[in-house]
């Protein structure tokens, strides 16, 4: 950041100013947006800078993108009608919700 100066100082002129810098040991660190979709960040090095009365954090490592779309196959959408004789559409959403065959069925057993 400022060339030629030694890390103490660094940290010393730093503290003057009220900044405060902290690492943080993580081995993933995972962001959820809004639209389900997560960004996933392996490995990697966190620093918690506290400024001002604000803090922030600085995320360095290796990304990885998942979308929020769950795989939803029609035989398992055949299979929850089958056993609670739900229609399709309720079929569908309650899988979508749970993500998983046994419990869909389970909820609209209920």
């Amino acid at each position: 950041m400022f060339p030629g100066l030694d890390p103490k100082k660094m940290q010393a002129v730093m503290k003057q100013m009220g900044i405060s810098q902290q690492d943080i040991d993580a081995s993933r660190v995972t962001i959820e947006k809004t639209n389900g979709d997560k960004i996933i960040i392996e490995n990697p090095s966190v620093t918690k800078i506290k400024m001002q009365g604000q803090e922030t954090f600085q995320v360095v490592g290796s990304i990885r993108e998942e979308t929020g779309e769950v795989g939803i196959s029609e035989d398992d959408i055949a299979t929850v009608m089958k056993k609670t004789g739900c229609t399709e559409k309720q079929a569908r959403k309650t899988l979508e919700k749970t993500g998983d065959l046994a419990e869909a069925i389970l909820e609209l057993s209920e």
